[in-house]
């Protein structure tokens, strides 16, 4: 875990005191002198995060001084990471300068993303120190001036090709990239830097690149077009953005570690092998004719759909997800069409004030909801796909709520506040001071809020109990000062309430009795900040409590936190929660590059990490690395899952197998982004856009989108099902979705 905030020295302790008068100095025994090495490690530790802190702050005289008491320069947290990899982050020039004064290491790489200072101040789109660097010799231009070009940031650019020598072949190939991204400022700046050169040479001839055009399709069934710029072949797949090749030879291409080659017989050009992060994937050259007979044929049926297993009938959704965590209510009949702007199948519009994230949850006649409101009026998120990773500034005074609805009617039942003060943890701009969704058992309701307090309140909101938790710091693990927001949800389990927290420090799991509030058990985990919920399945032969999270997925026994078993391999950042399906835990998470989905059995015990090359094992049925979903949870409706990427891509497996059957991209445009979980009934899957859209799509093996539904603002939550309603929690309100009864006939006169 990376620790920058201030250590707290070991305090020394003295030895026997002396006789009055005596001036002997004592002599150090081998305890005392590994007592004060260990003091003075401590204490050389404390002013290193000191100037880390510094760094990102941009404190000048802190660094000076911090320098001239002698903290090394190069000084690297636990991933690597150095004041100047901070500095250039986040921009501030006379900080870096300094520290380059000092002797800072110009090319030092970071253990985790590999990253340099240039890499930093490159991506953060920080020109006048990318200047400064490359100046100082820095290396790895071309991958600043790549990176800016297709990112669209011209003063960067700028900056690069003012200060650095390069190919004109790295210039065109920039400009292409600039080109296929559409930043045409950018693209003629790098035009003009090219004129008069030498023309590229050729690494490979023009006819033999003009063999490799066309189209090819994959074993998967993905079509791919093959087309190349300024002698890089370029791959376009069907639902993400350009790939780009640079030859090695007349038959390999290659970006990074991922390589291209084209096979042949005799003269013909036959298909492609792609390597991809050690993954093969073969490709096989097809016709113009076939390709347009592809794309317009909808997925083959390769068998029926089947009834739910388990139905889910009751009209409650008790938790984040519903039953389960399952994300399914079975025979609830909600609409598949409607309009909120002109009110078709609106049943009622509640307004809510304040900002939350958190979902709605549904017991019998009532629907709760939490909230928080800012003094200062900070009441906005912002959608969309972007990779911004600084903290909303607001320190006004917030005041956390938790609201009853009637499900009827949509009137406020009654309201409570929870707490009220200034938060002590900074939010994402796409995220709240309410992330996380109560839960409720009929009796109990209980809502965890970012301030760090756990409360039990019962259906009419007298206030049962009240525990406080702590600082619930989650951010950015590499920079803690990037604080994000707490999300991860309650759960009930018999007489318990079980949160997850992974935080900055002290991650922890715990149990508490839900009629008091006592603890009931507590588990320390060595892990960084993640987002997902827990969830409990119970069977008759084993009880598990599952969690989702960077260094491991885990298994624990629910009635007394002893782990069972654990899994590596997966996301930096991890916010999808597991749950339970014909007798398969999944467990998922897709912050790239690494994406993995496990589908694990039950009763497994120990370490359950795959070996290098192998996708499946006695307690794993099958898991596939690339396929997980980054922030939407993936879902099990019939005999198939089904995952939303954050674009908008609907991908349907067979859950017990793994088998991809389709992918298909349903919403399209630049504000098509998803974050919400999908959840489905009858039949349909219900998708909820950021923007305010809710996409219908049919399930099983054929793709069938049945209808977008606009709802008019924001929507970052996941829906709520009961009793025919479809419930939303967006940005201003709580709105209820059902379908409007049929007319009376009239009679005739």
């Amino acid at each position: 875990m990376l620790l920058l905030a201030g250590f707290i020295p070991i305090a020394i302790v003295a030895g026997p005191a002396f006789a009055q008068g005596d001036s002997t100095l004592k002599q150090s025994s081998p305890a005392d002198s590994t007592q004060s090495n260990g003091d003075e490690a401590v204490d050389a530790k404390s002013r290193e995060e000191r100037l880390f802190a510094a760094a990102r702050g941009g404190d000048v005289q802190q660094v000076k001084t911090l320098l001239s008491e002698g903290v090394d320069v190069n000084a690297e947290t636990n991933y690597g990471a150095t004041a100047l990899s901070f500095a250039c982050d986040r921009g501030h020039a006379e900080v870096a300068r300094l520290l380059l004064a000092a002797g800072a290491k110009l090319n030092v790489r970071d253990t985790f993303y590999r990253a340099t200072p240039l890499d930093w101040a490159a991506s953060g789109g920080h020109a006048q120190i990318v200047a400064m660097l490359l100046e100082q010799g820095a290396e790895g231009a071309r991958g600043a001036l790549h990176a800016a070009a297709r990112g669209g940031d011209r003063d960067v650019v700028d900056a690069v090709l003012q200060n650095a020598r390069l190919d004109l072949d790295d210039i065109r190939y920039a400009q292409s990239l600039a080109s296929t991204f559409g930043h045409p400022e950018v693209a003629q700046r790098l035009d003009a830097a090219n004129v008069g050169g030498p023309p590229a040479p050729d690494v490979v001839p023009p006819e033999t690149l003009s063999a490799y055009l066309g189209t090819y399709r994959s074993e998967d069934g993905d079509v791919y077009e093959v087309e190349h710029h300024y002698g890089r072949l370029v791959l376009r797949p069907p639902v993400y953005a350009p790939l780009f090749y640079r030859p090695r030879d007349a038959r390999t291409f290659a970006s990074g570690d991922n390589t291209v080659r084209f096979e042949r017989d005799g003269d013909a050009v036959t298909g492609f092998v792609r390597t991809n992060d050690d993954q093969e994937s073969r490709f096989a050259r097809i016709t113009a004719a076939e390709a347009l007979e592809l794309r317009a044929a909808a997925p083959a049926a390769e068998r029926a759909v089947t009834t739910q297993d388990d139905a889910f009938t009751t009209g409650n959704w008790p938790t984040f997800r519903g039953p389960g965590a399952r994300g399914i209510a079975e025979a609830q009949s909600p609409p598949v069409k409607w309009d909120v702007p002109s009110g078709a199948n609106v049943r009622w519009k509640t307004p809510i004030p304040g900002l939350a994230n958190s979902s709605p949850i549904v017991w019998e006649d009532k629907v709760f909801v939490t909230t928080a409101i800012s003094s200062a009026g900070d009441d906005d998120v912002r959608p969309g796909i972007y990779g911004d990773v600084a903290s909303v500034e607001d320190d006004s005074v917030h005041m956390w709520k938790l609201y009853c609805l009637d499900k009827e009617t949509g009137e406020i039942a009654w309201e409570r506040t929870a707490h009220e003060g200034v938060p002590d943890v900074k939010r994402h701009p796409k995220s709240t001071q309410a992330n996380c969704t109560p839960v409720t058992d009929g009796q109990h309701v209980v809502a965890l809020f970012n301030f760090g307090g756990l409360l039990c309140y019962d259906t009419d909101g007298r206030l049962l109990w009240k525990r406080m938790l702590g600082r619930l710091d989650s951010g950015w693990f590499y920079d803690p000062d990037y604080q994000w927001g707490f999300a991860s949800s309650p759960i009930l389990f018999r007489d318990t309430v079980i949160v997850q927290c992974d935080i900055q420090e002290n991650s922890f799991i715990a149990a508490f009795d839900v009629r008091t509030g006592e603890p009931v058990w507590r588990t320390e985990r060595d892990e960084i900040p993640s987002w997902g919920t827990p969830t409990v399945y119970e069977n008759d032969e084993h009880a598990v409590l599952i969690t989702n999270a960077t260094r491991f997925a885990r298994g624990y026994n629910p009635y007394t936190g002893e782990e069972l078993w654990r899994i590596s391999g997966n996301s930096e950042i991890t916010v999808p929660t597991p749950f339970v399906a014909h007798d398969l835990i999944y467990v998922a998470s897709g912050y790239r590059p690494v994406q993995p989905i496990w589908a694990i059995r039950p009763g497994s015990r120990g370490d359950l990490s795959l070996p290098d090359g192998e996708t499946s094992s006695d307690a794993v049925a099958w898991s596939n690395a690339k396929a997980g979903p980054y922030m939407p949870t993936p879902i099990v409706y019939g005999d198939y899952l089904y995952t939303c990427d954050n674009g908008g891509v609907l991908c349907c497996y067979e859950a017990a197998t793994g088998k991809r059957i389709y992918r298909q991209r349903f919403a399209r445009g630049g504000g098509a982004s998803f974050v919400a979980a999908p959840v489905a009934a009858d039949g349909r899957l219900y998708l909820t856009g950021e923007e305010g859209t809710v996409y219908v799509v049919q399930t099983g093996p054929e793709y069938a989108l049945l209808s977008a539904n606009p709802v008019g603002e924001n929507c970052l939550t996941t829906p709520a099902i009961s009793a025919g309603m479809l419930l939303l929690r967006t940005q201003r309100h709580v709105i209820a979705l059902m379908d409007a009864p049929p007319p009376v006939p009239q009679a005739t006169p």
